[in-house]
């Protein structure tokens, strides 16, 4: 691990990340070119088209860094401080295809890794982000928070097929797969059954990661390796998508209106939490643990001086990327084309990395780009 250099374009920027290394945050840069799976598999599939691809002699898939979220997981992951508590940040190019805008734009931020108060960190990462925007001379961004954990939580209490739920929390970030989700749930069963019936009905109650193994051992040894530019692990996990979709009967009427009345709660934090805890009671849906740590987390940000009654809460708030798990924030001003720092928890990701136990894990990201247009030019 390196630290930045020196002649990075935007001293702010430097000062910014040297505020994060005076609070304990070890300074990295990941490699530039790294392999491309990881975020294929781990940050969505609409990835793709927006990544810079390429490949080795070997036919390895490789791509100009996207984001430093997962680079800077692997490193941890691959460093002496693998397993411990630890915390990174860094000020680097990321390259995305960008419509209208550079491909190559620079991005600090802060991943904090394997700390259990997971609360207090998750409120660290919005103070720490709110301080970078005063850093730039930005006076009181729009703050917009969710909760993946508190949707999870309330699909795994919904009398529904195993493989349903799976596909509603890996589509929560994905608006429009989630509407189409309902859509096919409520259309369950009204169809003929779909082709490879028997093989989908035997996955549809089965464990994510064998289910998954298996089609991709079948597919290898069927001999086929891509279809469509997309590789065996994508072509099995579209598969397996099939076997939700097939799983179960039509979603009943009142679990519908349910799950709506659910996405649709939004407010400051202590009226979104009021009002969930009455959605819980109401449908019998034991959502205890997850409010208190949402609750627990809401004191932590007003302990830190953050004004609650600011803050815009919506349980349907996602950030587009499947790796998230629990809490998710943009800090956002009228005048940025996007939001000007972005992040959330992301529990699950080390795992899928190769970690041989869940780490608890949480950071952020600041555009660069955006802070400086919205807060000038020194």
């Amino acid at each position: 691990m390196s630290s930045i250099p020196n002649n990075a374009p935007d001293p702010r920027a430097q000062n910014l990340v040297a505020s994060y290394v005076g609070a304990g945050y070890a300074q990295i840069e990941p490699p530039i070119l790294v392999p491309a799976e990881p975020f294929l598999d781990l940050s969505g599939e609409d990835i793709r088209r927006r990544m810079f691809l390429t490949s080795d002699p070997l036919g390895r898939e490789l791509c100009l860094r996207p984001d430093l979220t997962i680079p800077v997981s692997r490193a941890y992951l691959q460093s002496p401080a693998a397993g411990k508590a630890a915390g990174f940040c860094y000020l680097g190019p990321v390259f995305r295809h960008r419509e209208g805008l550079t491909s190559e734009f620079l991005q600090a931020g802060i991943e904090s890794f394997a700390r259990n108060d997971k609360a207090a960190a998750d409120a660290e990462m919005l103070a720490l982000g709110l301080e970078a925007t005063a850093h730039y001379g930005l006076g009181t961004p729009e703050i917009r928070i969710g909760d993946v954990g508190l949707f999870s939580a309330f699909v795994a209490a919904l009398d529904l097929a195993p493989a349903w739920k799976r596909r509603l929390i890996k589509d929560f970030n994905r608006k429009w797969s989630l509407a189409h989700d309902l859509d096919q749930l409520a259309l369950a069963g009204a169809s003929g059954p779909p082709e490879y019936q028997g093989v989908l009905a035997a996955l549809a109650g089965s464990d994510p990661k064998a289910a998954h193994h298996l089609v991709t051992d079948l597919l290898s040894i069927a001999g086929i390796e891509t279809v469509g530019g997309r590789a065996v692990a994508e072509i099995a996990e579209r598969f397996l998508e099939q076997s939700a979709s097939g799983a179960g009967t039509r979603l009943p009427r009142e679990i519908r209106a349910l799950i709506e009345r659910f996405l649709g709660v939004r407010g400051d934090p202590d009226e979104a939490a009021g009002e969930l805890r009455a959605l819980a009671a109401d449908a019998n849906i034991p959502l205890t643990a997850a409010l208190d740590l949402y609750e627990t987390r809401t004191g932590f940000l007003a302990a830190r001086g953050v004004d609650v009654r600011a803050i815009r809460f919506s349980t349907a708030f996602g950030r587009g990327f499947d790796y998230y798990t629990g809490f998710v924030f943009e800090l956002h001003d009228p005048r940025a084309m996007g939001p000007l720092i972005a992040g959330g928890r992301y529990d699950g990701l080390l795992a899928r990395l190769g970690a041989a136990a869940p780490i608890p894990a949480v950071g952020f990201a600041a555009s660069i780009e955006e802070l400086t247009a919205c807060g000038g030019v020194q």
